[in-house]
């Protein structure tokens, strides 16, 4: 939760056919393909400054991260303040409609994340048809706004698209922990959408409007929305708080550190398969904290628990947050402790995580936590050990249970606007 590792811790511009009434034919009529006029939702065209941040716009509420890269934006890029996570079944038993499912929705995912309404637009179109858009972004900045895309074991089930002998040797199911109580609701997925934005109602338009384009192909299996990230990729800028009131991610990796990022957790060729270079893996887990508890528990208790005072952030015996802890110092079950790369042979995750509220489990008890995101080269070397670590031996499982869990691989970045997510898995 506080440390290094772990724990609550532009579309090819199709042209118009032309109507037997000689109105243009709006590819809605059939189905969204991904082209058509873009009607501006925010300026794509102002003119952009480079922020401490690394990110770029005039203004940083209205920054456009940029979408095309080899690696997919949102996981080494500055973490926004808002989430959207969904995980998606897919319907269709037709490859071809999948890979064209994944072309439209880059061709969306370009438009939305520079501030462009999808396709046609919310108005202005045909009026006997849907409008291409939802049309909730109207007016509003792109608000750094990212979407990555990944793909979930049970994509590459025999029988299925024929990818069971491309399936990542890293991209493994994960085994059952000890105290896990995983609702099969809210866990697993074939695909997965994670929207990253400053503004919620961005973040929630651009999956409401994937999830539309992929109508009659996919169906939303479980999401989770997100505020106040728990994490940050960025050293320069204030470490953030989680619910139980510490400071969550004051040694994660930094986005701009190329050598960690390199060592763990993009692919690197000698891992394969080719179509995973420059990708990573994600592990997701919806962990139930119970506030209520941890809110009787006195501050000594609290901070022994965790390793670090909850004023400062400092380590254990230390003054400052960023002072090197001296693991010793803490308890043998303090999070941070178990957490730490020293412990775990030097393992480590980018973490991205947020926090959650869910209204109320009906028993009195707010149903809140943290929507724990990790992206690593493998997570058999990197959640797996350090989970089964916490799982066992953790202080902090007093106070939370994981309810929910996913794995995917995310496939490297789109290059260009010839590019498409996941173009090498489905191409070769």
């Amino acid at each position: 939760m506080t440390d290094a590792s772990h724990g609550p811790d532009a579309s090819h511009g199709t042209a118009e056919v032309p109507s037997a009434t000689g109105r243009p034919s709006r590819r809605s009529v059939i189905g969204w393909g991904g082209a058509g006029l873009v009607l501006g939702a925010g300026g794509a065209g102002a003119a952009a400054v480079t922020l401490p941040d690394g990110s770029r716009s005039k203004d940083r509420a209205g920054a456009a991260v940029p979408f095309h890269g080899e690696h997919q934006a949102g996981i080494a890029t500055a973490v926004p303040d808002r989430l959207h996570f969904a995980a998606f079944d897919v319907t269709t038993e037709d490859r071809a409609a999948l890979v064209q499912l994944l072309k439209d929705w880059t061709s969306a995912a370009a438009r939305m994340t520079r501030g462009d309404a999808v396709g046609e637009g919310a108005f202005g179109g045909l009026p006997e048809a849907p409008p291409d858009d939802t049309g909730e972004a109207l007016g509003l900045k792109p608000s750094r706004l990212t979407l990555t895309v990944g793909f979930g074991p049970s994509l590459f089930a025999a029988d299925r698209f024929g990818l069971e002998r491309r399936r990542p040797g890293a991209l493994v199911g994960l085994p059952k922990f000890p105290g896990d109580n995983l609702d099969a609701a809210r866990s697993g997925g074939d695909l997965c959408v994670q929207a990253c934005a400053d503004d919620p109602q961005v973040a929630v338009h651009a999956l409401r409007n994937l999830a539309r384009i992929g109508f009659g192909k996919v169906t939303v299996r479980w999401s989770q929305l997100g505020f106040g990230k728990t994490s940050s990729t960025t050293p320069d800028a204030q470490t953030p708080r989680n619910l139980f009131g510490f400071k969550d991610g004051t040694s994660n990796i930094p986005g701009g550190d190329r050598a960690l990022l390199d060592r763990h957790v993009w692919v690197p060729p000698a891992d394969g398969p080719d179509w995973m270079v420059k990708g990573s893996y994600l592990v997701a887990r919806r962990i139930r904290m119970h506030i209520e508890t941890w809110d009787r528990t006195s501050l000594r208790e609290q901070e022994d628990v965790i390793g670090r005072d909850k004023g400062e952030g400092a380590p254990a015996g230390k003054a400052r947050e960023h002072d090197a802890p001296f693991l010793k110092a803490m308890l043998p079950t303090a999070h941070v402790r178990l957490a730490h790369p020293d412990s775990n042979g030097g393992a480590r995750m980018l973490r991205r995580g947020y926090s959650f509220t869910d209204g109320t489990d009906g028993l009195g008890r707010l149903d809140a936590g943290l929507f724990f995101l990790a992206y690593q080269r493998d997570v058999r070397d990197a959640f797996i050990p350090v989970q089964r670590s916490l799982a066992r031996d953790d202080a902090l499982n007093e106070y939370i249970q994981h309810v929910g869990s996913a794995v995917f691989a995310i496939p490297p970045g789109v290059l260009d606007q010839d590019d498409w997510w996941g173009r090498g898995l489905f191409s070769s």
